[in-house]
């Protein structure tokens, strides 16, 4: 299976986001992945609902949505009828995952778990074989163009040995400090999908970039 790559809109050109829209539509790119934030989780603001709504329209891929937010379990129905495919909660922003996983399954979309850098694997032995995805958060949640956290691929390979033990069939994914340098690696130590926000966006050829990284 090629790398499943998925550009991050935070490092999109929000002047012109619909011309970054199109590239992400003309592209090799899997999905687009989607970071909402409430300056409470997480120390920013990115954008909300009205702005996801308004891509998952003009988007020809799928929505990979990461909330990065408290209660995230009170938006299930704007996300999924935002046409989002993925809905992202973050382990540590939820007092009953079981319950959200269940929840977003329901209202149709796919279920994924993040974790921070400081979060251990282990926490989701009870419901790897529950969620479709984890995603490993490689920096500090909040702002794009952050340094890659070098432990992320001793916990990697965790994860992967995780999921291979327990019959799981939860992709991998990545977000954060992902590059030229960094995205072999990961894709080495068992990463599914790739999440690359300035390292796409901020090329002279986006759609190159994100050719390379399909290639890996």
């Amino acid at each position: 299976m090629k790398t499943i790559v998925s550009p991050s809109l935070l490092s999109a050109n929000f002047i012109d986001l619909k011309s970054d829209v199109e590239m992400i539509n003309r592209s090799e790119a899997d999905w687009l992945h989607m970071d909402i934030m409430d300056g409470v989780f997480v120390p920013n603001i990115s954008f909300g609902f009205p702005v996801l709504e308004a891509v998952g329209k003009y988007c020809q891929k799928p929505l990979d949505v990461h909330l990065m937010i408290v209660h995230p379990e009170n938006y299930i129905d704007q996300v999924a009828k935002s046409g989002a495919m993925l809905m992202n909660v973050h382990y540590e922003a939820c007092t009953h995952l079981h319950r959200t996983i269940q929840q977003i399954h329901d209202a149709g979309m796919k279920a994924g778990v993040t974790l921070n850098p400081a979060t251990p694997v282990s926490v989701l032995e009870d419901i790897i074989t529950d969620v479709d995805l984890v995603l490993l958060m490689s920096v500090n949640p909040g702002f794009g163009g952050q340094k890659f956290i070098e432990n992320t691929i001793g916990k990697l390979k965790r994860l992967r040995e995780l999921i291979d033990k327990s019959g799981s069939k939860a992709l991998i994914e990545i977000d954060g400090g992902v590059n030229g340098e960094t995205a072999p690696r990961l894709v080495k130590a068992g990463a599914d999908v790739l999440v690359s926000g300035s390292y796409v966006f901020k090329a002279q050829t986006p759609e190159d970039v994100i050719h390379h990284l399909k290639e890996l």
